[in-house]
């Protein structure tokens, strides 16, 4: 308490409703590669369809990082996903050289000047799927609309005719809109230039000819390919015109080529209208209205990475600046755009390294999706070891049990592969791979189920505890199984579980079932069982997590109180919530002795009896005589 050196009141709070705080123990992690999306970089994702969303659809070399993502969130809805960089990723650009742009960091630190030198647009991330994009620029009001271009040459233009010939041709690009002076306004697209002959169909229907009859010498009109998506031609806009400025303002459509992305060909994916040249501009509302910062805000398709090389004074600020008027479009398809080769045990592990720090990240199920060795494995579990509040969810290799015919094989297949993994109560090993549709590309495949393992334990949090095992016929149902690749019998099972490999079974009847709730662990020790395991990383994590509130204060005994004070009624609540059977608190001058307060450290011991899961039921029947009373034998 401050002193006071004359008459006055002085007033003081001191909070002590500290409580410990709830800590999440379902999210779930996963690296690999994908078909699209941001790389080396940690997304959350919430459902299947921001999946797809942000990391595309399956196929036939990602579907086995896709599916472990989606059937865990089958289970939960906090997922964070990481896209590996691969040897040979690209995206697509206007060159078609490609370049590597790996998110948005990366684009704003070395690509955001116009220093990428791969023309003026790039996909907004890498892979193949780039090269289905178009992009098309209005950069001026004659670009957008020329009301006399030029005038029809030919004669006998008749009703239902699909071609003619204008005095010139220069200037006309395919999928221009033209008009040849007829009054009730008939437009048609070009599809076809041949020297002067143009060739088209009616807009925007895409068939048939001539409405009418077109005599020689009409005017013809020609209008940007895209100009009905926009409600006027670009000019100049108030903010620039305030400044004594003119000619800022173009108009950009992104546009699916192709038809991969959104199913239909020349379908438009985006536009942005009226967006500016000037790197000041602003929109009315205050907000950016340069053209390379709105795409980057806010289009889902392409980066900006270049001016248009005919442009003058592009990226000036607004005072007194003419932009020059570009009067031709800019059509520019982007390709170049790779998947790169498959992702390597090492480009897997950079990936996943992005999960490491525990103070920054906040992850609790680590999804091991494929495994192309134990080596995976053991990057996995070096991973939640250091960070000491996850478990890795882990099968075994593809070619342990799928297309092997022999159940005793694949009995000594997956046993043999997690013989070779170091012991660990941080990881969690399942038995094969399941068999599942896959609607994206209508065929089946089979699919690693640990995605599916750590979607259990993160529904056991909801509808129970963390605490509580995941296995069984409560809790362990896995979902969406046409069938196993391996499904082991109870002999292979007391094969599996004795080598600390949980069995996923299926009884007719009752579905497919995680049969065992082992963790890696070798010896025997409480934490040899999921549910231990999981109930100290709660328990570990919510009272560290509280106690740095004490760092910095004094080693007394007021504050060991307060401490225990905190610790205490929360483990109260795990005891009722069947988490333990009884706890114990010694944070006292016993083990905070002289020595440790000098070396300003505090200590506190919380010991703690960890419920126990059901593993083994005997059953006994026994029968008597009619005559025999029960009291008799039971004793």
């Amino acid at each position: 308490m401050a002193f006071q050196v004359s008459p006055g009141v002085l007033v003081q709070e001191k909070d002590l409703t500290n409580v410990i705080p709830a800590v999440a123990t379902s999210i779930g992690a996963i690296a690999g590669q994908f078909a699209q999306g941001p790389v080396d970089e940690i997304i959350a994702i919430s459902s299947e369809n921001e999946l797809v969303e942000t990391f595309g659809k399956p196929d036939s070399n990602t579907f086995e990082y896709f599916f472990s993502a989606a059937n865990f969130l089958q289970y939960s809805n906090a997922l964070r996903v990481v896209r590996a960089t691969t040897t040979g990723l690209l995206n697509a650009t206007s060159n078609g050289s490609g370049v590597l742009v790996k998110n948005n960091t990366d684009y704003s630190q070395n690509y955001s000047t116009g220093q990428g030198s791969v023309g003026q647009w790039a996909a907004k991330t890498a892979g193949a799927w780039g090269n289905n994009l178009k992009v098309s620029v209005c950069p001026s009001a004659t670009a957008y609309e020329e009301t006399s271009k030029t005038t029809v040459s030919s004669t006998n233009n008749d009703v239902g005719d699909t071609s003619l010939d204008l005095t010139s041709a220069t200037g006309f690009s395919i999928g221009d809109i033209v008009n040849f002076g007829e009054s009730d306004g008939s437009e048609y697209r070009i599809t076809n230039i041949s020297s002067n002959t143009i060739t088209f169909v009616r807009h925007p229907s895409g068939v048939g000819g001539l409405n009418n009859t077109v005599m020689a010498g009409a005017s013809v009109r020609r209008r940007w390919r895209y100009y009905d998506q926009f409600d006027a031609a670009p000019g100049t806009s108030t903010y620039v015109s305030d400044r004594s400025g003119s000619g800022d303002e173009l108009h950009v459509v992104v546009i699916d080529e192709d038809g991969a992305i959104s199913g239909t060909p020349g379908t438009v994916l985006e536009r942005y209208s009226a967006v500016s040249k000037a790197a000041d501009a602003k929109t009315p509302e205050g907000n950016t209205n340069y053209y390379p910062d709105v795409i980057f805000n806010q289009s889902s398709y392409i980066y900006w990475m270049d001016h248009n090389s005919s442009g003058t004074n592009w990226g000036n600020n607004a005072s007194g600046t003419t932009f020059t008027s570009v009067t031709t479009v800019s059509d520019e398809s982007l390709s170049g755009g790779a998947d790169g080769s498959a992702a390597t045990v090492a480009q897997i592990k950079t990936a996943y390294d992005k999960f490491n720090d525990a103070e920054t990240v906040d992850v609790n199920l680590i999804i091991g999706g494929p495994s192309a060795s134990t080596v995976h494995i053991d990057n996995l579990i070096t991973i939640a070891e250091n960070r000491k509040d996850a478990v890795a969810f882990v099968s075994p290799l593809r070619t342990d049990v799928v297309g092997i015919a022999s159940s005793t094989t694949q009995t000594t297949n997956v046993k043999a592969t997690f013989d070779g993994v170091r012991s660990s109560s941080y990881v969690v090993f399942d038995s094969g791979y399941k068999y599942m549709y896959d609607r994206y590309n209508d065929v089946f495949r089979f699919v690693p189920l640990n995605g599916d393992v750590a979607g259990l334990a993160a529904r056991t949090d909801t509808i129970a505890d963390s605490w509580f095992s995941p296995a069984g016929f409560n809790r362990g149902i896995i979902k969406g199984v046409v069938k196993l690749s391996y499904n082991p019998t109870k002999a292979e099972r007391d094969i599996l579980y004795r080598a600390r490999i949980n069995p996923v079974a299926t009884f007719p009847g009752q579905g497919t079932v995680l049969f065992g709730d082992k963790t890696g662990l070798s010896k025997p020790s409480a934490f040899d069982r999921i549910n231990v395991r999981r109930l100290f990383i709660v328990l570990e994590k919510a009272i560290s997590t509280a106690s740095k509130f004490q760092l910095f204060e004094f080693n007394d005994e007021f504050t060991r109180a307060q401490f225990r004070n905190l610790v205490e009624p929360f483990l109260r609540d795990v005891q009722g919530r069947r988490g333990i059977t009884d706890f114990a608190v010694v944070c006292d001058e016993t083990n905070n002795t002289g020595d440790v307060i000098d070396r300003n450290e505090f200590k506190a011991d919380i010991f703690v009896k960890p419920n126990r899961s059901i593993n083994f039921i005997n059953l006994q029947f026994v029968a008597t005589r009619t005559g025999v009373s029960f009291e008799e034998v039971v004793g």
